[in-house]
């Protein structure tokens, strides 16, 4: 095999360096409370991304409606690429570009929370679930990869990893997400 180990994860320990260099605290910071915010109030947080992303998308939804560190309340949290039938009813007779649109569209509300994954930012069904989101009053969080493509001037809270290497991307996705559960986490269940 050509590829080593250490290599490999040498790589995905610098992206992490850089990632924590990049200045992303605000806007976590931002994401949690309006995530917590929309919770509070009955509000959902809906959930979207495409392939892996929407593997993510599954997995924050997973740890909010069930549990992440600690038992608690269960969280109002959606994944729009959960849903076989709507997926392929609203592809098929209209859009796969406007099929979580249509689920914003359902579920969301003025004071929800759309997440959105894609490594390049650039996924135009996630690209039009924002534009919808924003178009209703909700808040908007993106995780893409460096620069946060089309969906940089879509969201309120961007957390753009400082890569163009896909894997590598969803690495720290995962670290980003996890850490975003945990907050939301501990502001939910008072901290205690």
């Amino acid at each position: 095999m050509t590829i080593a180990l250490d290599a490999w994860l040498a790589d995905a320990e610098a992206l992490l360096a850089a990632t924590r260099a990049a200045g992303l605290h605000d806007a976590m910071q931002g994401a949690v409370a309006a995530t917590v915010k929309a919770l509070s109030e009955g509000k959902p947080l809906l959930v979207c991304g495409n392939g892996g992303s929407a593997a993510d998308a599954e997995h924050i939804v997973g740890e909010l409606v069930g549990r992440f560190l600690r038992n608690r309340r269960a969280l109002n949290a959606i994944c729009l690429a959960s849903n076989a039938a709507v997926l392929t009813a609203w592809s098929n007779d209209f859009s796969f570009e406007q099929v979580f649109a249509r689920q914003v569209e359902a579920h969301g509300a003025p004071g929800a929370v759309l997440l959105g994954l894609s490594t390049s930012g650039n996924s135009p069904n996630v690209v039009l679930a924002l534009e919808a989101a924003r178009g209703m009053g909700m808040a908007t969080i993106g995780m893409t990869g460096e620069g946060g493509g089309r969906m940089a001037a879509l969201c309120d809270h961007l957390l753009a990893v400082p890569s163009r290497f896909t894997p590598a991307i969803q690495q720290v996705h995962l670290a980003l997400y996890h850490y975003y559960c945990a907050a939301v986490e501990e502001a939910v269940a008072g901290g205690a």
